[in-house]
């Protein structure tokens, strides 16, 4: 059995909601509008179908509720109840296709999100949350959306880290959009690693140690750096004038490196076998998830799904270790049997 960890669907009265209130959204906004297996069932089912003994987990697509709500902290929430609600149907109708669901926290919400979270998981079965590497512009280690975090603790299910940006967040300082999609080749995997940065070194996994983040596409940058990630930041304040660094790192409990390695990560890598070897290497097979991003493929079909299929059968470990990718992991993760 293959449970794909990471795909992105709209259900159908959260599509209309979004095509209603987001007719003017660029970049991101038109790319899914082109993709019909992303909201269309049939389209959908097709490509599963494609692929014996194989299931996916669903999460919302982009952009982010919180970008679709434009800063409406109420409308916010709406998208999220009618996004989950819409999960939640799919999920009781299509067990042999959907075993599972990802719920979408509204972040904006007063309570960051944690009421809207907690009825996802408690009510509807979500086996956990998908949220965004920044927040309307802001970090999500700003403490208005600790409450999250700490709830997810508390809860004891894990996030899935998906980044976001766009053309409007500019490759150098002089200008005013990022060319060539750059905010998207190069942007997203940094985006991703900022984020992860950021919960490290605020802390987060000291205060609530256990705490369970799924990055999105391997890790990002990370396993690549491990270097700098590792000596490197074994240094943190050797380069900084106006900060007190070295203080903030005598005081983590452990190397920057470690924290980083406490984090899981997806095999979506857009079918690239370097990249996955890369990324197994760093977290080891225990921390690792098999996700395809589905249906973000290049237009002649399902490549993605394949060939991380592909990569993984091919890769030089043991049927146990190959099962703890494909499905162990995963259901470790949310304390749940997802197979039939």
């Amino acid at each position: 059995m293959r449970i794909d960890a990471f795909n992105h669907f709209f259900p159908k009265k959260y599509f209309e909601k979004f095509d209603e209130l987001a007719g003017d959204l660029k970049d991101m906004g038109m790319r899914v509008r082109k993709i019909p297996s992303i909201h269309d069932l049939d389209e959908r089912f097709r490509v599963i179908d494609m692929f014996p003994d194989y299931v996916q987990v669903l999460s919302l697509p982009q952009p982010p509720l919180e970008t679709l709500a434009k800063g409406n902290p109420k409308l916010a929430v709406e998208f999220a109840k009618v996004g989950n609600d819409g999960m939640a149907e799919l999920v009781a109708k299509y067990p042999d296709r959907f075993p599972a669901f990802i719920a979408q926290a509204p972040l904006t919400a007063p309570d960051a999100g944690v009421a809207e979270t907690e009825r996802a998981i408690k009510e509807l079965g979500a086996i956990g949350v998908q949220i965004f590497s920044n927040v309307d512009g802001k970090p999500l280690d700003r403490p208005e959306f600790e409450p999250f975090f700490a709830a997810m603790h508390r809860l004891d299910k894990p996030v899935w880290l998906h980044p976001t940006r766009a053309a409007n967040f500019p490759d150098y300082l002089d200008e005013k959009k990022s060319l060539y999609e750059i905010w998207w080749t190069f942007g997203w995997p940094y985006e991703t690693s900022v984020a992860m940065a950021r919960l490290v070194f605020s802390k987060y996994f000291d205060k609530y140690p256990g705490l369970k983040i799924i990055a999105h596409h391997l890790g990002a940058m990370v396993p690549y750096f491990e270097g700098r990630v590792g000596p490197g930041w074994d240094q943190l304040g050797a380069r900084t004038t106006d900060e007190d660094y070295v203080a903030l790192r005598k005081s983590l409990r452990k190397r920057p490196l470690d924290y980083f390695k406490d984090f899981y990560a997806d095999s979506a890598t857009f079918g690239s076998r370097p990249a996955t070897v890369c990324g197994l290497d760093f977290y080891g097979v225990d921390h690792v998830v098999f996700a395809s991003d589905c249906p973000f493929d290049p237009e002649k079909g399902p490549g993605y799904i394949r060939e991380t299929i592909k990569i993984i059968d091919s890769l030089d470990i043991s049927k146990g270790d190959r099962d703890k990718i494909y499905f162990g992991n995963l259901e470790k993760l949310v304390g749940r049997k997802l197979r039939k």
